[in-house]
């Protein structure tokens, strides 16, 4: 197995481990469960890491993570106050209009 990389939080070391596993790496998630420790331990020996379990699958998922970094993020404009929305919202975060369609 390989150490690839840590991850911020277990949401995204879980997101990152299904890409992986999906693409045909095998990966786990380590270090899940440390997060209750932070404060006892240092912050850096706290996150979750992504486990390969081939060490010759490294580069091709180094890759896949760099390339999911650079998605364009979809972006609309408020219908309702005129509001710039970024990212997966359906709703303006200003006055809860719906994204038109």
């Amino acid at each position: 197995m390989l150490r690839l990389t840590q991850a911020p939080n277990i949401v995204i070391a879980t997101l990152w481990r299904d890409l992986l596993c999906e693409a045909g790496l095998p990966a786990s998630v380590q270090r899940q469960h440390l997060g209750a420790a932070a404060g006892h331990l240092p912050p850096g020996e706290c996150l979750p890491e992504i486990w390969l379990t081939h060490p010759e699958h490294a580069e091709r998922a180094r890759v896949l993570l760099t390339e999911l970094e650079r998605l364009p993020q979809r972006q609309w404009f408020c219908p309702g106050c005129g509001e710039r929305v970024e990212g997966g919202f359906e709703q303006c975060w200003n006055c809860g209009a719906l994204m038109p369609r």
